[in-house]
């Protein structure tokens, strides 16, 4: 997904958002098939690879869908498929040994999500038909900001935020679990986190676009996110509050972070690059976060040190989200 998502400025700017996400989905949808009929181990870790690809291209994408569609509303925009990658993540978590028991195993339950996928891919080519038509840049290759402070700023702050989720949902059952909690209740405080992120993601950026715009509210979530992330270490007797308050400030907090490019600056080419850049660098610095978290845990020998790492990268994301400036930032030259 990070490798994948600069590719998204490039295949808009060509072939235009619609056809674009049209590529990802497919290949979502196809190859998740795919992976789910192969006989041997190796071919479905392959076979992975292209549905991270459409991932990425999608995850990119989606930004410049929001700007095309409602432009006048970006929040409120990024909330509605924030909160359906929310619900998708959750559902697809929840529903996953029950489809794979009634269907006679995990390929049984690959296949059904793939063929989701694959539905919504058509259904997404019939809605966006007859829109207008793609005209194409002069520059087919958007170029990354690399000079960019303002760009490297959302870098730091997505990878932050990433680093902190992805890690709490690696760690935190593992870290309860160590606690003495059983495995069904650490598993509820997972979840609990992972259900109130659902409506946060929609009902908080719609506040931004109504009220005090995105700074206010990326501020007060960032210092909700870090509350909760402090209390499941230092309070563990009330963990399932703390989940609860971690919960809905990540789901606002992504919803607001996937805005920021639409707010910052205004040529779909430039939007995609920034986008490109912030999700690119973000998601693969996010992405080995459980990895370190893990060598951390086997270092120190408890995971309280986990736990606390995860709140260092949110005391980060708080200090961070105070530097974004006002409006749009003037790219350096060559960027």
């Amino acid at each position: 997904m990070g490798l994948f998502a600069p590719v998204a400025a490039y295949l808009s700017a060509r072939l235009g958002t619609r056809r674009a996400m049209t590529i990802g989905l497919v290949l979502i949808g196809v190859f998740g098939v795919l992976r789910a009929i192969v006989p041997s181990a190796w071919l479905v870790v392959l076979l992975t690879w292209p549905v991270g690809i459409g991932m990425g291209l999608g995850n990119a994408l989606a930004p410049l869908a929001v700007r095309e569609t409602v432009p006048e509303r970006p929040a409120t925009g990024t909330g509605v498929y924030t909160t359906g990658i929310q619900i998708g993540s959750t559902a697809a978590a929840a529903l996953a040994v029950p489809l794979a028991a009634v269907l006679g195993g995990w390929r049984g339950a690959l296949i059904a999500f793939s063929v989701v996928a694959c539905a919504i891919a058509i259904a997404w080519v019939i809605l966006e038909r007859g829109g207008e038509p793609h005209v194409r840049p002069p520059a087919l290759v958007p170029r990354l900001p690399w000079r960019s402070g303002t760009a490297w700023l959302l870098v730091a702050i997505f990878a932050s935020m990433g680093s902190a989720y992805y890690g709490l949902n690696a760690w935190l059952p593992d870290a309860y679990g160590e606690r003495g909690w059983s495995d069904e209740s650490a598993g509820v405080l997972l979840a609990g986190m992972n259900l109130t992120a659902i409506p946060a993601s929609f009902i908080v950026p719609w506040l931004s676009d109504r009220y005090g715009g995105r700074r206010p509210w990326l501020g007060v979530m960032s210092l909700f996110f870090l509350t909760g992330g402090i209390g499941l270490v230092a309070f563990p007797s009330l963990g399932y509050l703390w989940a609860l308050i971690a919960g809905i400030s990540q789901g606002g907090m992504f919803a607001l972070v996937m805005t920021l490019p639409l707010d910052l600056e205004e040529r779909p080419e430039r939007v995609g690059a920034l986008v490109g850049m912030m999700l690119g660098l973000g998601y693969t610095t996010a992405a080995i976060s459980p990895f370190v978290l893990g060598g951390v845990r086997d270092l120190t020998g408890s995971f309280d040190a986990v736990l606390w790492v995860c709140a260092a990268f949110l005391v980060l994301l708080a200090v961070l989200v105070r530097l974004l400036p006002p409006g749009r930032p003037a790219y350096a030259p060559g960027g």
